[in-house]
């Protein structure tokens, strides 16, 4: 545990796939504690299927908090999205609640338990559609290997299909002569916190992956992103570079089938698992994995939250 404040901060994180919400749930069903997402993708209305964004029942049966809180057409900065979670856990905190703060965008894990200091850079505008018209020109994947020359840390950081995100670091870059990495800063926690890990055996992990993009699709993803594209917000869509989501617009847009599109999105999902280790390491001695195939887990966990936060 990490002891440096007085609110406590229960965290739960781990890969996509390996079962964070529905643990998450299963918590809340058992202490009393409140879900704040820290899913970047579960901030926005219109992505729902694609997301894997907890059912509309399970939203309603357990409190949750910063989903479905703003549209792909007004995207959250990670300063925006950081100031609502500060004000959510102290909220929490008033009340007698335990937030527990779930999800896989390290970035946003980070932000919180490290309680950075995320620079206001005024955006740009003219900058900024000079640095996207420079990426249509020259492709997006070439512009982010332009951002890793100037800054590796990061272009490491950023999926190379979140177009969003490469250019404001460019912007960001070109605007100040400094690298984007330099200007986050850190300063001490004010949380008493405990991390949690999800753990799973990595083909294991892999088939819990492949099973869900199969629900997906059952589900209607393909005609989600269709009503999306019907609705004029294709181009944002793709800016966000959300695994699923942009391959299926490729699908629709017909330049592959929608077996490309499914291996595609098994492929991606894969090599963000591998990103994501980079947030979460096995050696990180501040995270409690957990065995998730332990059927057990649950008790085990409940008692490690127990020994830490009296409930």
């Amino acid at each position: 545990m990490t002891d440096t404040g007085s609110l406590r901060l229960l965290v739960l994180v781990g890969p996509t796939g390996s079962g964070k919400s529905t643990l998450a749930i299963r918590l809340c069903k058992e202490l009393p504690c409140e879900i704040l997402s820290a899913d970047s993708r579960y901030l926005y209305q219109e992505l729902n299927i694609g997301t894997a964004k907890p059912s509309p029942e399970e939203l309603a049966g357990t409190p949750h908090h910063l989903i479905n809180v703003t549209t792909i057409d007004a995207p959250w900065s990670l300063g925006v999205y950081q100031k609502e979670a500060r004000r959510t856990i102290e909220e929490l905190n008033s009340r007698g609640r335990l937030p527990l703060l779930v999800g896989g965008t390290g970035q946003y894990i980070r932000a919180i338990l490290q309680n950075w200091e995320v620079p206001a850079q005024v955006p740009l505008h003219d900058l900024r559609e000079a640095i996207e018209a420079w990426g249509e020109r020259i492709g997006f994947a070439e512009l982010h290997k332009r951002l890793a020359r100037l800054d590796p840390e990061a272009a490491a950081r950023i999926d190379y299909r979140n177009k969003r995100r490469t250019i404001r670091a460019l912007e960001v870059i070109l605007a100040t002569g400094r690298r984007f990495s330099d200007l986050r800063t850190k300063s001490s926690s004010p949380y008493q916190s405990l991390v949690l890990g999800l753990d799973w055996p990595r083909e294991l992990l892999y088939q819990r992956i492949d099973a869900r993009i199969d629900a997906m699709l059952k589900q209607g993803f393909v005609d989600e992103v269709r009503a999306l594209r019907d609705a004029g917000k294709a181009e944002a869509l793709r800016r966000m570079g959300i695994i699923g989501y942009a391959e299926m617009l490729d699908y629709l847009d017909g330049a592959i089938t929608l077996e490309e599109a499914v291996l595609l999105i098994r492929r991606n999902t894969r090599v963000y698992v591998r990103r994501q280790a980079n947030w979460f390491k096995p050696t990180d001695a501040a995270i409690h994995w957990i065995n998730a195939a332990d059927p057990e887990a649950l008790e085990r966990v409940l008692d490690l939250i127990r020994s830490v936060f009296p409930v």
